[in-house]
């Protein structure tokens, strides 16, 4: 049983060195098929580093190009790996060190998706709180940030990512293998950014996150809870 590793990106070119090779380090050849950089239409020079990388060090990646849409972007990644796990991994986050291993003996002891627990780079007291609550296995718990695991045949048997979410696809997902009860955790930590709550302000952000929560626990549409976050935090 071998990974495929998908990333989306969109102007990563911060990030996607230190994480690419993280990856290469931290896990085995044996066990990852491929990695596949899904480009949603970058303009700072990340499908140039990537390229580079390529080249210079040798490094097995697939670049791919798509439509802006993180949904979107995923999906096509999906299309064209050829592990018999995906492993959905946001440029910003890094798992954990053997993270390959953990995600097949967890696949091997009949799990067919999941994700780590989280924590942030930052010590602040409302993200160690949120990162806190990553250890349970509860639907209300889970986010993109902690990474996502899943058996090609069960991704396939739910159609992938609902691409009409702007934003909050990867919860949505989530939420369809809960309702399947299809869901391990597994006890590590994937490191992730706090990059959008700097930028954004904590309280600020985290309040307008539950916002979201509740509005689509209430039954809000895609559109609805993209025109919040877009009047909220991306203005």
């Amino acid at each position: 049983m071998k990974i495929s590793i998908i990333i989306p990106i969109l102007n990563e070119a911060d990030n996607i060195v230190q994480l690419l090779e993280y990856l290469y380090e931290n896990s085995s050849a044996t066990n990852i098929k491929e990695i596949l950089i899904v480009d949603g239409g970058s303009t700072d020079g990340s499908q140039e580093i990537i390229k580079r990388l390529t080249q210079e060090k040798g490094l097995d990646i697939i670049l791919l190009h798509s439509k802006k849409g993180r949904a979107r972007q995923m999906n096509v990644g999906a299309k064209k790996a050829k592990g018999e796990l995906l492993y959905f991994l946001h440029a910003d986050s890094i798992p954990p060190r053997n993270f390959d291993k953990a995600i097949i003996d967890a696949a091997n002891d009949n799990a067919s998706a999941g994700c780590f627990r989280m924590k942030f780079d930052n010590d602040h007291l409302v993200l160690k709180f949120s990162q806190w609550f990553t250890r349970f296995n509860l639907r209300g718990c889970r986010g993109g940030d902690q990474s996502l695991f899943i058996k090609r045949e069960l991704f396939d048997t739910l159609n992938g990512f609902n691409e009409d979410y702007i934003i909050y696809e990867d919860s949505e997902f989530i939420g369809r293998l809960y309702d399947q009860g299809e869901f391990t955790v597994i006890p590590d930590y994937v490191t992730t950014s706090s990059r959008r709550y700097d930028a954004n302000g904590t309280w600020r952000l985290q309040y307008h996150f539950t916002v979201i929560h509740l509005k689509k626990f209430f039954g809000a549409s895609p559109n609805q809870l993209y025109q919040y976050y877009k009047r909220n935090i991306a203005s």
